[in-house]
């Protein structure tokens, strides 16, 4: 695995031909719905893309990072440079390695085929569980997240593509 640490700065490396590997889908089959997804990448950009389904009850698709994870707690917010197609996505932390769980959630809106740098501090995150809030969660800690992921739950059915150039603090 390839992740940059430059000057106590932490990086997911999208050149690196590892970085995949610690990547993986959660969509909603694991519920029998039938939305799909994918996560690859071309020239140093991750493109997550698929098609949501809300056939069987179903709704979202999503792709997780497990892996090592270095963010640093404090006033240093996490950066994402992200390109969509005009959908609200969801970007998901989570501070343990289990596959459930509670997830801290930050939404974000795409402009339609537009480039833009997002960058999301510790509480602009919402613990939730399955969708739910969780009221009585512990603040996120960036120095906990072990976990970062993608979610698409717009409950729009059909495809969609978000390109990420960069996610690091």
């Amino acid at each position: 695995m390839k992740c940059a640490n430059v000057s106590a700065q932490w990086k997911v490396d999208f050149s690196s031909a590892e970085e995949l590997n610690y990547w993986y889908r959660v969509n909603d089959s694991v519920m029998g719905g039938l939305s799909q997804s994918n996560l690859r990448v071309v020239d140093n950009v991750a493109y997550f893309e698929g098609e949501l389904s809300l056939k069987n009850n179903g709704g979202f698709a999503s792709v997780r990072r497990v892996g090592p994870v270095s963010l640093i707690s404090g006033n240093t917010p996490i950066s994402i440079d992200v390109n969509g197609d005009g959908r609200s996505y969801q970007l998901r932390l989570r501070t343990d390695k289990g596959f459930d769980g509670v997830a801290y959630v930050a939404t974000f809106s795409t402009p339609l085929d537009t480039w833009q740098t997002l960058s999301f501090k510790e509480d602009d995150f919402i613990a939730q569980f399955r969708g739910r809030l969780v009221s009585r969660a512990p603040a996120l800690s960036f120095a906990e997240v072990t976990q970062i992921g993608f979610m698409l739950a717009d409950k729009q059915p059909g495809p969609f593509k978000l390109s990420i150039k960069n996610i690091g603090q």
